[in-house]
């Protein structure tokens, strides 16, 4: 309500986790590892760690 923004990973209806953060697919593709691809249709986001770990409690296991 204030206006701010952050980032957020959040749980979908069907179970599937969406994630806003800051879109650096043209300054991170050629830093993927050689195990990594993604396809055209895909962008590469990135989140803060302290996101990734707060929202650690909330994804479940299974």
């Amino acid at each position: 309500m204030s206006g701010d923004t952050c980032p957020d990973i959040f749980e979908l209806s069907d179970g599937s986790f969406a994630v806003i953060g800051t879109e650096a697919t043209a300054a991170l593709d050629e830093e993927l590892p050689p195990d990594a691809a993604r396809a055209d249709y895909e962008r590469i986001v990135v989140i803060s760690r302290e996101t990734l770990v707060r929202a650690k409690a909330d994804i479940p296991d299974a």
